[in-house]
């Protein structure tokens, strides 16, 4: 064997152990997510802690707390952005908001909202829809440094150009610098954005269905996921929703070969929408 390949052996040993480990001490399971983007992400992980090996960074994981919280955060912190894909937002305008008016009261569940950008998106386009009232969000994410930071609402404003492109290309009534404040180089979202919204903490790979919603939002979070554990979130959704509702994909994900693919209505293959018919 080559001292390359010895190495290579070694270190999928010592990443057995440390997810093994995560989910003895902490019953945090990880041993189901897409195995590369796992490493990149522990390796990431690994140069903030200032560790050499996963070994050490087992060693210092197990025994702080707080080092894990850091982990969840490089775990959960998926590329996001306010009204990313903003032809999903328009798209759910023209053709999931009409569905909408017809409910007197509306749960969604954001599965895997990250900081909080996307779910702040859809609030205002609820908003705007003249819906909101009438609706819940349930945003939820794995880390709860994530759901901290999705709570707090603030956010640099360095990407204020790229959000109000978006916006306006999502359909946008108004201007989005109507939803916000700033103050020292951050953008401060109106609580009233917030008054609809529960984020709490939620894993997808342990927990169960906590309502029934006529929304279900998990947007480039399957992707993470090795198929078997893809199966188990599809069934975990199609549990949480109702006859009739709506759930929304990531642009790289789709329900194709799904076990509930025959369940399920497109309703714009492109942007990933869904609706659940049996």
């Amino acid at each position: 064997m080559s001292e390359r390949n010895g190495e290579t052996e070694l270190e999928a040993i010592e990443l057995s152990l440390l997810l093994e480990g995560l989910y003895r001490s902490y019953g945090v399971d990880l041993r189901d997510y897409a195995p590369g983007l796992l490493r990149g992400r522990i390796h990431e992980c690994m140069q903030q802690e200032r560790a050499a090996t996963i070994s050490g960074f087992q060693e210092k994981v197990l025994h702080d707390r707080e080092c894990l919280e850091r982990l969840l955060l490089t775990l959960s912190s998926n590329r996001t952005s306010f009204f990313r894909d903003p032809g999903f937002y328009l798209i759910f305008r023209s053709r999931v908001v009409p569905l909408l008016r017809t409910y007197p009261f509306v749960r969604i569940w954001f599965a895997g909202c990250s900081t909080g950008e996307e779910v702040y998106s859809l609030a205002i386009l609820l908003e705007e829809e003249g819906i909101y009232q009438r609706c819940r969000i349930y945003a939820t994410d794995l880390s709860r440094e994530v759901v901290r930071r999705a709570r707090d609402g603030s956010f640099p404003l360095s990407g204020v150009r790229e959000y109000t492109s978006n916006y306006l290309h999502s359909g946008g009534r108004h201007y989005l610098s109507e939803y916000y404040t700033t103050h020292e180089g951050r953008m401060h979202f109106s609580p009233a954005l917030r008054r609809n919204v529960i984020f709490s903490e939620h894993n997808l790979v342990t927990d169960g269905s906590f309502n029934e919603f006529q929304v279900v939002i998990c947007r480039n979070v399957m992707s993470q996921f090795k198929p078997l554990l893809q199966e188990r979130v599809h069934e975990l959704i199609y549990e949480s929703l109702d006859t009739f509702g709506v759930l929304g994909l990531g642009s790289r994900e789709s329900l194709q070969f799904s076990p509930r693919e025959a369940f399920y209505e497109t309703l714009d293959d492109e942007y990933r929408l869904y609706r659940k018919v049996l």
